[in-house]
């Protein structure tokens, strides 16, 4: 007996190809991805302009995953929180952040990650494995159910860039005209730096490309990112350089500050070296303490100091506000109460 396929685990041209193999035509693609990804079907029995024998065909080769979040938090500043349970059992997470007519969504690409980010709580993880495409779009598609999403950034758990092939698709039925239809200036991939990869994401689709920086020499980010050693500063940022962009677009550079880390005025000064050259906009992000952090977060002087050089310097910043700080919403809380066993 043949496996089954998930539908969402197929980019259009992919799902194409699927329906070519199965003597039928192209065009019903785009038919079955409006109904997935634009009326939200979760069975082909509701796609009704497609005839029922071909339906019990689907029916037969294929699946429509669903993600029903095990749980959700929501915040006094209207965040939202996001568990996912998967189908061996892993548990990812999703953030939804409104803010002045947006809502974007923040969503999971691996379960737990291997980048070993010595500030962040998804780092604490091990990586699992990473997520198929069709848990990366059913993040949306679930959120989508009960709430409008006009964004979308895959900053949530995992480090996208390892899990390109699954994120590349993803990304296409976010900006498809048949699929999510997120314009692709509203979709961000973020990455802690993996230079190789960032190329062929460049090269394989467009959307905003948001590097997690977080320090102005490598002596700073081998201590605080692991992956610097690989692929150190003047490596990244040269491929920075060379991302293809569409006028006016930037690349955002994310930079947590932590407080006797890298939040000095000598920092400040060096970021703007830096990124001399580069189309660049900076996320200012205060560091979120988690417990059990060995990092304090900053205090509101050497933040407000940060970003009037940055501003004074002509480089557009901006100060990420706390969300959610009352509902766990930082990268991993969830999951880490979760495992801890905690129920309040």
């Amino acid at each position: 007996m043949e496996s089954v396929v998930d539908i969402k685990d197929y980019c259009l041209e992919e799902l194409v190809s699927f329906l070519s193999g199965l003597g039928k035509e192209g065009y019903r693609a785009k038919q079955i991805f409006k109904w997935i990804y634009q009326k939200g079907a979760v069975s082909f029995d509701e796609m009704t302009n497609l005839s029922k024998d071909f339906r019990r065909e689907l029916a037969e080769r294929a699946a429509i995953g669903v993600l029903e979040a095990e749980r959700v938090e929501v915040s006094a500043d209207g965040t939202k929180k996001f568990l996912f349970r998967l189908e061996d059992g892993a548990h990812v997470e999703s953030v939804l952040i409104p803010d002045d007519g947006r809502a974007t969504l923040c969503v999971s690409s691996q379960v737990g990650c291997a980048m070993g980010c010595r500030f962040c709580l998804t780092g604490t993880f091990k990586l699992e494995r990473n997520l198929r495409c069709s848990e990366i779009v059913g993040q949306v598609c679930a959120v989508r159910k009960t709430d409008p999403v006009t964004n979308v950034v895959l900053m949530g758990m995992g480090e996208p860039l390892a899990n390109l092939d699954n994120v590349v698709r993803a990304l296409k039925i976010m900006i498809s005209a048949d699929g999510f239809q997120i314009s692709n200036r509203r979709v961000t991939v973020s990455t802690s730096g993996l230079v190789p990869e960032m190329e062929r994401l460049g090269k394989a689709v467009t959307v905003n490309l948001a590097v997690s920086l977080n320090a102005t020499t490598d002596g700073q980010r081998d201590l605080l990112m692991p992956v610097n050693r690989k692929y150190p500063l003047e490596r990244l940022l040269a491929a920075c350089r060379a991302f293809p962009l569409p006028n006016r677009r930037m690349i955002t550079f994310e930079y947590v500050m932590i407080r006797d880390v890298n939040d000095t005025m000598d920092d400040a000064k060096r970021l703007v070296r830096l990124l001399r050259g580069i189309p660049a906009k900076v996320n200012l992000i205060p560091f979120n303490e988690y417990e059990g952090c060995l990092f304090r977060s900053p205090e509101q002087g050497s933040i407000d100091r940060f970003h009037k050089h940055l501003l004074d310097k002509n480089i557009t910043v901006i100060t990420r506000a706390s969300r959610g700080a009352d509902i766990s919403a930082a990268c991993g809380q969830l999951r880490a109460r979760l495992e801890r066993g905690a129920t309040d």
